[in-house]
C-alpha cells in the first residue's frame, strides 16, 4: 500500500525538511503531492513582518517589502517548487506539484479528493499571528478537508 499526502508548504524544502517528511511514516512508500502559494500578497507580507517583530528580527521586518511580487513571485514560487519535487524524487519518493495561485485552501481540499490523500501535511515557518488567531493553513484546513493535518515547521529561515 501507498501513503498519499499533500504536502503544502510556502518555500523550497530543504534537505532537512525532505529527510523529516519522508521519513514520518518509517519504510512505508509515500506519494506527496505539493503544493506551492506564491509569496507576495500584501496581507502576508504585513503579517510576516509582524512574526519578524515578534520574533525581534526587525531587518527581516523591513525586508519583508522588498518581496516580489505578481510574474516574479510566480517565477521565483515555481521554481521552488521544482526543486522541492526534484529533492522528493532523489529521497526515493513519488512527487508531483502544483502552484497555487488564488484560494490556496479550495485548492488544497480540491486536490485531497482528486487523489484521495490519506493526510495533509503542512510545512511552514511559524506564523504567529496567524496561529493565535487560528488562521493559519493548518488550522483552516483541519475544518475543510475530511482527512488529518499535520503542521510541522520547516527546518530553516526564508
Amino acid at each position: 500500500m501507498v501513503f498519499t499526502s499533500v504536502l503544502m508548504i510556502e518555500k523550497a524544502l530543504t534537505s532537512a525538511d525532505v529527510e523529516f517528511v519522508t521519513t514520518l511514516h518509517g519504510d512505508e512508500p509515500v506519494t506527496f503531492h505539493v503544493l506551492l502559494q506564491p509569496r507576495g500578497d500584501q496581507a502576508d507580507r504585513l503579517l510576516r513582518a509582524i512574526d519578524d517583530i515578534a520574533l525581534g528580527e526587525l531587518d527581516e521586518a523591513v525586508r519583508e517589502r522588498e518581496t516580489p511580487s505578481g510574474d516574479a513571485a510566480k517565477d521565483i514560487g515555481q521554481q521552488a517548487l521544482d526543486v522541492s519535487v526534484q529533492a522528493l524524487h532523489s529521497a526515493g519518493s513519488q512527487a508531483e506539484g502544483r502552484l497555487v495561485e488564488n484560494h490556496p485552501l479550495d485548492a488544497l481540499k480540491s486536490l485531497v479528493a482528486e487523489v484521495s490523500a490519506d493526510e495533509v501535511i503542512v510545512l511552514t515557518d511559524p506564523h504567529y499571528v496567524e496561529e493565535f488567531f487560528h488562521r493559519d493553513w493548518a488550522s483552516r484546513a483541519r475544518h475543510r478537508v475530511g482527512v488529518p493535518v499535520l503542521k510541522l515547521f520547516s527546518h530553516s529561515k526564508a
